[in-house]
């Protein structure tokens, strides 16, 4: 079963896919949907580099992943305290 998330998008992007799905003859949500499949399709090989990318940084600890999220590294997180392990 799918669950069917909002999303939201600026006034003028809400009119450009209103416009075509009503000459598409398909619905919103269609029209979004095709699109983003086409966009990753398109982009896939960026976002596999962006995925092995995130993945060496991550070594199995905290500190790594904090670090990633803020984009502060090992050593900024040390000066401003570390990060628990548990």
């Amino acid at each position: 079963m799918t669950t069917a998330t909002p999303i939201k998008v600026d006034q003028q992007t809400d009119r450009l896919i209103s416009h075509a799905a009503h000459f598409f003859g398909k619905t919103k949500k269609a029209v979004v949907d095709e699109a983003m499949r086409q966009y990753i399709e398109s982009h896939r090989s960026e976002l596999a580099a962006a995925i092995k990318d995130a993945m060496t940084q991550l070594d199995g600890s905290n500190a790594s992943v904090v670090s990633m999220m803020t984009g502060l590294s090992p050593e900024e997180l040390d000066e401003l305290g570390g990060v628990p392990e548990q």
